[in-house]
């Protein structure tokens, strides 16, 4: 069922979670409207009992916990960082103090919106889009096991998404107390969509045709709701268990102050042609005067 995600009587987009071909849903999700911005959570949980819905929830409330409890002047991708971090300590101690929860854990995707830029974090094989006119301009990078295979060119990112491998996930919040977040600052502009979303959500298509359907020309409400009967139709008839699906969709009604930064390569050359242009205009304006004595004298330097 699609829900608004409304924050004091605004509207920033929808969220839409569903049990899929499980007895349980493990995903999980919030949002919050904090000082530092307005936050939305996506977790993936996995554990046996009911180890994967503690954890997708427990990480989900104590990174909004933290969030909210921000000084206004807090950096706010290292705050983001330590939510997530004391998200995965909870999860640690709930599982030491509850013997059947052990082993639990859960992926999870945090977007961070300000009118400066939107910051995403992420750990584990869950993912945030960000996409534009049609086009994907960013997608967090799964830590799978599959995904470290795509890095090193073994296989295409279809090939991954196929795999019977492609659950396995190298990184998770309730594993390890050292826990490395990734984290990304991204400006954004007016039409822009964010995507948060679980694996049961991106990984029933070829990613194209997945862009394809999060970007018709329709409300993102129904945008939503028609991906998700497409995913849970495509579930369906491959007559599997099929995942839980979980997704947030936004869409951004202005542009954010961070413009996109250029390169220090792109700068260097546009430095170097700028000066090629310089020199080229003075070349021909002394060439047009018959002024050869500049040219002379620079000569007559380089010779000495």
């Amino acid at each position: 069922m699609v829900t608004p995600i409304e924050i004091n009587g605004e509207i920033l987009g929808f969220i839409d979670s569903r049990i899929g071909g499980r007895k349980e849903n493990q995903d999980s999700a919030g949002i919050k409207k904090t000082t530092l911005g307005y936050l939305i959570v996506v977790c993936d949980g996995m554990g046996g009992m009911q180890g994967g819905s503690v954890a997708s929830q427990l990480a989900v409330q104590k990174i909004l916990e933290t969030m909210a409890s921000a000084d206004k002047q807090a950096n706010p991708s290292m705050t983001l960082i330590k939510a997530i971090r004391n998200a995965n300590m909870a999860i640690i101690e709930e599982g030491k103090n509850t013997p059947e929860l052990q082993g639990m854990g859960t992926t999870v995707t945090a977007l961070l919106l300000t009118p400066r830029s939107a910051i995403a974090a992420y750990v584990g094989d869950s993912r945030i889009y960000q996409l534009r006119k049609g086009k994907k301009i960013f997608r967090t990078f799964d830590h799978s096991m599959v995904f470290e295979m795509v890095k090193k060119k073994v296989i295409s990112e279809e090939q991954a998404r196929l795999s019977a491998q492609s659950n396995v996930i190298l990184k998770a919040l309730g594993i390890e107390t050292d826990m490395e977040v990734e984290t990304i600052e991204l400006p954004y502009r007016k039409g822009d969509r964010f995507v948060l979303c679980t694996d049961g959500f991106w990984g029933a298509m070829p990613e194209d045709e997945f862009i394809k359907h999060l970007s018709e020309k329709k409300s993102i409400d129904k945008i939503l709701d028609s991906t998700a009967n497409v995913i849970e139709s495509i579930g369906r008839n491959s007559g599997t268990e099929y995942d839980n699906l979980t997704a947030a969709i936004l869409e951004m009604n202005g542009n954010s102050t961070l413009k996109k930064k250029m390169k220090k390569s792109t700068k260097i050359l546009l430095v170097i042609l700028s000066l090629l242009l310089i020199g080229g205009v003075v070349f021909n304006i002394l060439m047009q005067h018959g002024d050869y004595s500049f040219w002379e004298r620079i000569c007559n330097m380089i010779n000495r």
